[in-house]
């Protein structure tokens, strides 16, 4: 089973309006990233329509992106507290009926000096949408670019997290290995990057415990090169990709028919409560 843990439905479509007919025929099942509830709807639309036609799988998934901030401010705007505290009331509300797969993505970004400015408001929602997380049980999905060092001043608190899906992996094969030992019941998605000669990320890939990898296509925001956008037909790419790299390490899971199986069972485990 081909499966998806980190994808854009809703705008993937803009660029891609046969993509649901082809997450069907490849029947991947996928966990939905939504950053605002139209957004959401859409997403959870596909899902119930998926269940009643017995298809692959969508898991509706919730949060206030850490980009949010700074790319409001950009825009002119500033997302003001009443905005940012709406959206909170929001992600409570889905998660307390029961509608969310995951609480995600949320985490940090600190990649320029235009998200370093919101860094305040990103921690603020980070705590948020994890008190969200443990109150309800619910599995996070993480954004984090050049803030690791806040991922691990998060750990005690990830660590009683149901899990969490490092969406992109970003970080080293040791900071991997450190969060694991610290108690963290992490799962490492890996997509695109690994097709890219991303050099760190496909050797984190390579040695990671197999039942700790997920695939992932971001669709539609990590175009392979030569493509406009991801979709989720370069999920066989990436498996194939990742077996290339795990059998040249010698590690578990080399060959590509295993390792998608093993990566559809921990997709199963990391959202075990919805699938």
């Amino acid at each position: 089973m081909l499966t998806d843990a980190h994808c854009h439905p809703f705008d993937l479509v803009r660029v891609f309006p046969d993509a649901e007919n082809e997450r069907r025929r490849l029947k991947v099942c996928c966990a939905a990233s939504a950053t605002d509830m139209e957004e959401f709807a859409y997403n959870e639309n596909l899902a119930r329509r998926a269940a009643v036609e017995k298809a692959a799988g969508i898991l509706p998934c919730f949060a206030i992106h850490p980009q949010l901030p700074a790319a409001r401010a950009n825009s002119g705007q500033r997302v003001t507290e009443n905005e940012l505290r709406k959206e909170l009331e929001s992600l409570e509300s889905l998660a307390a009926q029961g509608r969310l797969a995951a609480v995600g993505e949320t985490g940090f970004d600190l990649y320029n000096a235009e998200f370093r400015e919101t860094e305040a408001v990103q921690d603020r929602l980070f705590a948020a949408h994890l008190e969200t997380a443990l109150r309800h049980e619910l599995p996070v999905i993480i954004h984090v670019r050049r803030a690791m060092h806040k991922i691990f001043a998060a750990a005690q608190q990830l660590a009683k997290c149901k899990a969490v899906i490092f969406h992109s992996w970003p970080g080293t094969m040791g900071e991997g290995e450190a969060l694991l030992r610290r108690g963290l019941n992490a799962y490492f998605s890996f997509g695109t990057t690994i097709l890219l000669n991303h050099r760190e990320t496909m050797r984190c890939c390579a040695v990671f415990p197999a039942d700790r990898l997920l695939t992932e296509t971001d669709a539609p925001f990590q175009a392979p090169r030569g493509q406009s956008f991801s979709q989720w037909a370069d999920l066989p790419r990436i498996i194939e990709a990742a077996a290339a790299l795990r059998r040249e390490a010698g590690s578990p899971g080399a060959n590509t028919n295993e390792l998608e199986n093993l990566i559809g069972v921990n997709f199963r485990t990391a959202f075990s409560h919805w699938t």
